[in-house]
């Protein structure tokens, strides 16, 4: 009876070692399998984690619907931004859309071989390129107004080449290449923005407006307010008066006012002066290197490195809490400031279609890009982790043995 009993038990142990073993197995086969299959997207090799900038930016909303059709070619903006060269950033800096804060990332946060010189009580940084004492950065914070207070794309296209001529006349050996790049905001928040600014006494009255090589005559561009500024006006006075440049003003300073005459209203009729203008400001915003919005800070810095390759050193915030968020309007109000700035309200939206389109049209590249990468990287680790079980066979192993088998006997 012992002995039958003993023989019971030892088979019973032999079983399930047999099934610890298959199991071992298994389980070591699935934990390879998963490590080194190929298509597999379950773990990168070695543990190693994909980039920290992949997860800073929000996710493309796979149920955008698009509202215009915009070729590759108008979706693609990977430049090469020559730093050392000859290249220059002139940033439009337009009202109220959050430039300044904008223009501080410029000379202050972004990651340079040669940062930017920003010194305590100076208002502009010296921002030289690496290999010689010459801007690359033609904005606020670098150059000033150097073409007048918030100056347009009809005064920056004509005023930067000369300007940055005479600043750097030794470097006219090769002609410079400008990147335009600027902000947009939704029209009603902006416009708030900007009634509230004047409110506290801005005037921006030392704006030139040259277009056609004069600036505009009190007839063309009469003011709205006597005095000395416009402080203390109310929302209502600030909508009625018709020669406010606040109306519509993202669409004028981005559109090219030598179409329409510049200021003189009398020159063409008025609704085929904004359609032109309209249009004008559609195509210059199209044609620039970059634009960014306001309302999305984490995607404007995302498409503003892939665009020039440049990295920022901390990364954007969203301040949903503004002055304009302040603000308690009624819905009439707000009716009547979005029909003031109907340009703006299509200009905006032709610009966060295009905006939110080459967004998606990056990342999806980018992630096909990270997944092809990640697929060699598997293959490449699956390679060398063979090379030293080759390299490390004893002189008395036969080469042909079962390799599972010898697993299996270690277990």
């Amino acid at each position: 009876m012992r002995r039958r009993r003993a023989g019971g038990r030892t088979m019973v142990e032999r079983a399930s070692k047999f099934v610890l073993v298959v199991a071992g197995s298994v389980c070591f086969m699935l934990i390879l399998y998963q490590y080194a299959g190929p298509g597999l997207s379950l773990g990168a090799p070695g543990g190693r984690a994909p980039p920290d900038d992949l997860d800073l930016f929000p996710t493309p909303d796979p149920h955008y619907e698009k509202k215009y059709y915009f070729p590759v070619r108008e979706l693609e903006r990977s430049l090469r931004f020559d730093m050392k060269g000859d290249d220059v950033i002139v940033f439009l800096h337009i009202q109220k859309t959050g430039g300044t804060t904008f223009g501080r990332h410029l000379v202050q946060n972004v990651r340079l071989e040669v940062p930017c010189d920003c010194r305590p009580g100076q208002k502009k940084c010296t921002c030289y390129r690496p290999n010689r004492r010459e801007t690359w950065l033609f904005s606020r914070f670098s150059t000033g107004w150097s073409c007048g207070l918030h100056a347009d794309w009809t005064e920056l296209t004509n005023c930067v080449p000369g300007v940055l001529d005479r600043r750097d006349s030794a470097a006219l050996r090769t002609p410079r290449k400008f990147y335009y790049i600027t902000l947009l905001r939704d029209p009603v928040s902006r416009y708030l923005s900007e009634w509230r600014h004047v409110q506290r006494g801005a005037t921006w009255k030392t704006s030139l407006h040259m277009c056609d090589g004069r600036t505009p005559t009190p007839e063309e561009l009469p003011p709205c307010y006597e005095g000395t500024d416009w402080s203390g006006c109310t929302l209502q006075e600030f909508m009625d008066c018709p020669y406010n440049l606040a109306n519509n003003r993202q669409v004028r300073m981005l559109a090219d006012l030598s179409l329409v005459g510049c200021y003189n209203l009398s020159f063409i009729p008025e609704g085929k002066r904004a359609q032109l203008l309209l249009e004008s400001a559609k195509k210059n915003l199209r044609g620039m290197a970059f634009f960014g919005l306001t309302e999305f800070q984490r995607k404007t810095q995302y498409l503003f490195e892939r665009t020039f390759n440049l990295k920022f050193i901390r990364p954007f915030m969203q301040y949903n809490s503004t002055r304009a968020g302040g603000v308690e309007v009624d819905e009439d109000t707000i009716r009547r400031i979005e029909e003031l700035n109907d340009l703006d309200m299509q200009l905006y939206d032709y610009a966060k279609d295009l905006f939110q389109q080459r967004y998606q049209y990056k990342r999806q590249l980018e992630r096909r890009e990270q997944r092809l990468r990640s697929r060699e990287e598997r293959l490449l680790h699956r390679a060398k982790e063979a090379l030293p079980r080759e390299d490390a066979e004893e002189p008395g192993r036969v080469p042909t043995e079962d390799y599972m088998s010898h697993i299996i006997e270690k277990w």
